[in-house]
């Protein structure tokens, strides 16, 4: 017994062991800037990840610690902020409010060895002339938008006139098939390039508008829009269409909207997916309101690459991207698969229509904006293999 005691005395009295080290990921994000609020989605979706993980054991047996810096959508502020992440020890990036920055956080990523998550940016060039081995896109593509959607108008507003005003150019007479020329154009664009594109449209015998503008430049659109009373005679489409669109221009300007998502928040329960309900009931518990698609993006981003590291068993990049090549999985919605020649995430997408101001206030939170009209396979929303090789083998890097 005395023994004993002296045992317990020494393991009472011997240093405490010191706590194990955190494994760091970084997400880079515009806190600041026209993208701010979709910024905000993202860090939401980031922490809800990180706190899962934490809450069921770590990763590895260690703690996952997610830093953060704003990008302010700027691609060469994200850059830097990649640096400073690897500088603390980060092996994993994730975050991205447009192409640009996406494109130039990938190909930093790449030099500097470390896994680069996209859950935000719609030009098909990230995972086709850009893509590489470090870079991985969780939210779908422009073309992914625009294959629902010309499937969706071409059978359900057949022979329709089209007016496409896209981040640098305007179609002024085209017809469903102009989705697929207009999704190649950039993303960026001056107000003083869609006022006057949404004049002329005012002018012509366009019966579909079509919007591929994003951020502020949207939102600022679509009140122009409501002003002119566009939507009186035309149908609108944007075919990226977020939560954090209607949010931010109001229900009453974005009522009758046609888009397209990969996810909505009622997705889980009619799928019958029990961990994205539990996902979509532990975030209204803890900000009160529905999950966006950008939420869930950077949420399943942040999932996709702990599972890899632990299927690995090594936060060693390398061994992460092969566990993620070709890896099909299910986790909010459902099967999803990494494609491994350009690491686009293939998944079904929706065509939606923003409900009613009316009906949206009905609802306990007053965020239930879409109405599901559409839904397409994952294999056929995708671009083809054979459309991302040509893309590589006509751009440059």
């Amino acid at each position: 017994m005395k023994k004993l005691w002296m045992l317990m005395l020494l393991t009472a009295l011997a240093p405490v062991s010191q706590a194990a080290e955190p494994i760091v990921i970084g997400l880079s994000y515009p806190k600041s800037g026209a993208q701010k609020w979709l910024g905000l989605s993202q860090m939401r979706g980031a922490l809800m990840a990180a706190d899962k993980i934490n809450a069921t054991g770590g990763l590895l047996g260690r703690p996952l610690e997610l830093r953060s810096l704003d990008s302010a959508g700027k691609a060469k502020k994200a850059v830097a902020n990649v640096d400073a992440f690897l500088d603390q020890g980060a092996v994993m990036i994730v975050g991205s409010a447009t192409s640009e920055e996406a494109i130039a956080v990938g190909q930093r990523a790449e030099e500097r060895g470390v896994p680069y998550f996209v859950p935000l940016a719609y030009g098909n060039e990230v995972t086709s002339r850009y893509g590489h081995s470090y870079l991985f896109r969780e939210g779908p593509s422009a073309r992914m938008a625009n294959n629902v959607l010309m499937e969706y108008l071409g059978t359900q507003m057949p022979n329709q006139r089209y007016f496409i005003i896209t981040g640098d150019d305007v179609i002024r007479s085209g017809g469903v098939d102009s989705l697929v020329s207009a999704s190649r154009s950039g993303e960026v664009s001056s107000p003083a390039h869609y006022r006057a594109a949404l004049k002329l449209a005012a002018e012509s015998d366009a019966q579909i508008l079509v919007l591929m503008l994003y951020g502020e430049a949207l939102t600022d659109a679509m009140r122009m829009v409501e002003r002119l009373r566009l939507k009186e005679r035309m149908a609108v489409v944007v075919p990226n269409l977020s939560d954090e669109a209607v949010l931010q221009a109001g229900p009453t300007v974005m009522e009758g909207v046609i888009g397209s998502t990969p996810w909505t928040w009622r997705s889980p329960e009619r799928e019958q997916n029990e961990q994205g309900k539990a996902f979509v009931d532990a975030f209204v518990k803890q900000y009160g309101d529905y999950p966006s698609s950008v939420v869930a993006s950077t949420y399943s981003a942040v999932m996709q690459w702990a599972d890899a590291v632990s299927r690995a068993n090594t936060t060693s990049a390398v061994p992460v991207i092969q566990a993620l090549e070709g890896h099909r999985y299910q986790l909010l919605k459902d099967e999803q698969v990494w494609r491994a020649l350009d690491h686009q995430n293939i998944q079904s997408m929706f065509v939606v229509k923003v409900r009613k101001r009316a009906d949206v206030m009905r609802d306990e939170l007053k965020q239930d904006y879409f109405e599901e009209l559409y839904w397409m396979e994952s294999e056929v929303a995708a671009p083809t293999e054979a459309e991302v090789r040509l893309e590589r083998s006509l751009g440059t890097r």
